[in-house]
């Protein structure tokens, strides 16, 4: 599964240089001058970085081949990605990145099925959103208490809804 880690702006100057919106919690990790780097839409990549600084919050980055504003311009709008898989485990049991929740299945504690994480909301609050057959998607709040268990390797979360949550 491809992951959106940043995605390019606008040109800065005239030498080729791009705005980068930062879409990771560690930038040095995943954007190292001469590093390769996927992109989408892919026939604009890989993209090497040549340079990167930052200027009044803004990271600012140049890459091989791209020297004018003309042809800066031309990547603006391009997502840069990675593969899931290049991204660590966080070490704590109870903490997970979005990829490794979306596709499991969900039950609930007695075992019935709900249905599959489609996706994970992050407004205030973390949501699940699961998909279910012939119903409506239902978002559940990704606290403890309603998710007791959660078992990558195994595919599956557990939860424990209240009355009328489902």
């Amino acid at each position: 599964m491809q992951l959106v880690v940043g995605r390019i702006g606008r040109p800065h100057g005239v030498r080729g240089d791009v705005t980068v919106e930062v879409r990771t919690d560690d930038p040095e990790l995943r954007f190292p001058v001469g590093a390769s780097i996927a992109t989408d839409p892919a026939d604009r990549g890989p993209l090497v970085i040549a340079a990167r600084r930052w200027h009044k919050g803004m990271l600012l980055m140049s890459f091989e081949g791209v020297s004018d504003r003309d042809t800066a311009d031309e990547l603006r709008g391009t997502m840069l990605v990675i593969d899931s898989a290049e991204v660590e485990p966080t070490g704590d049991p109870d903490e997970f990145h979005d990829h490794e929740l979306i596709g499991l299945a969900v039950e609930t504690v007695s075992g019935d099925p709900v249905g599959e994480v489609e996706d994970v909301l992050h407004h205030g609050q973390d949501l699940l959103v699961v998909r279910r057959k012939g119903q409506d998607d239902a978002l559940i709040p990704f606290v403890k208490a309603l998710v007791p268990e959660v078992d990558v390797e195994a595919g599956r979360l557990i939860v424990d809804p209240p009355e009328g949550l489902l």
